[in-house]
């Protein structure tokens, strides 16, 4: 059974930094590109970050870029997503997903498996 499981989530202050986690299990994803998704309450969810299955490229939401980081520890099955100077607007709860490429798509729809979610509350 394939199982995506987040950590890391919480309450932070504006300005705040975490680093959530996601690792699987039941299969390697050694092959595959992994992503970070969130969703605001009465919000759509939509794509946060992704990498390619090496590490080699990644994608950034405009409303990210040069405040998060995505990262990938392969030997560990496992996705990173460092968030720093957290904005109130980021508060939502963030999924992991394995996508059935290799290349960091932002497309939801081309991620096939999904983790359970963390809640992330940013502070004003």
């Amino acid at each position: 059974q394939v199982q995506l499981v987040e950590s890391g989530g919480g309450l932070v202050q504006a300005g705040g930094s975490l680093r959530v986690s996601c690792a699987a299990s039941g299969r390697t994803f050694s092959s595959n590109a992994l992503g970070w998704f969130r969703q605001a309450p009465g919000k759509e969810r939509e794509i946060v970050a992704a990498i390619s299955w090496n590490g080699g490229s990644a994608y950034y939401a405009d409303s990210v870029k040069g405040r998060f980081t995505i990262s990938r520890d392969n030997a560990k099955n496992t996705v990173y997503l460092q968030m720093n100077s957290l904005k109130p607007e980021d508060t939502a709860v963030y999924y992991c997903a394995a996508g059935a490429r290799t290349y960091a798509s932002s497309w939801s729809r081309e991620y096939n498996y999904w983790g359970q979610g963390t809640q992330v509350t940013v502070s004003s």
